[in-house]
């Protein structure tokens, strides 16, 4: 029995680590940008500026909606669930003032449009990190 319940266990539990992601915000390696603070984060992702502390265009690129990682991110960065995340959206959207950012269909597309694109930024899973990408912003565990 314990045979049994031990990799049930195990299964379960590698099950769970998945559900809580560890999103990071990251941005084009290219992009010549090291670190970026909350604030600066939580202003680009909000449509308050696009510009990155380098002068260059930012271009902040959502997980698809219906994502665990998109709605832990911005309870993350500014203690928000998506139905308050979009109503702000559709407020600012209908009132002409900006642009939501980027949305995909499909995780894996953040990862190939953000390394096309230098002065792309994102948040992506903690292991999805690799030597296109630069971390510039971490939230406490």
């Amino acid at each position: 029995m314990r045979a049994l319940v031990q990799p049930l266990f195990i299964g379960l539990f590698g099950l769970s680590l998945n559900l809580c992601a560890d999103p990071v915000v990251v941005v084009n390696a290219r992009s010549g940008i090291e670190r970026l603070s909350r604030d600066e984060v939580t202003n680009i992702f909000l449509g308050r500026y696009r510009k990155l502390p380098n002068g260059g265009t930012a271009l902040p690129i959502d997980q698809p909606e219906n994502s665990g990682m998109r709605a832990d991110f911005y309870r993350k960065l500014v203690n928000k669930d998506l139905n308050e995340i979009n109503a702000y959206w559709s407020r600012l959207i209908f009132s002409g003032k900006t642009a939501a950012p980027r949305q995909t269909e499909q995780g894996a597309e953040v990862l190939a449009w953000l390394a096309a694109n230098p002065g792309g930024i994102a948040y992506i899973e903690r292991e999805q990190v690799d030597r296109r990408f630069r971390i510039v912003l971490e939230f406490a565990r």
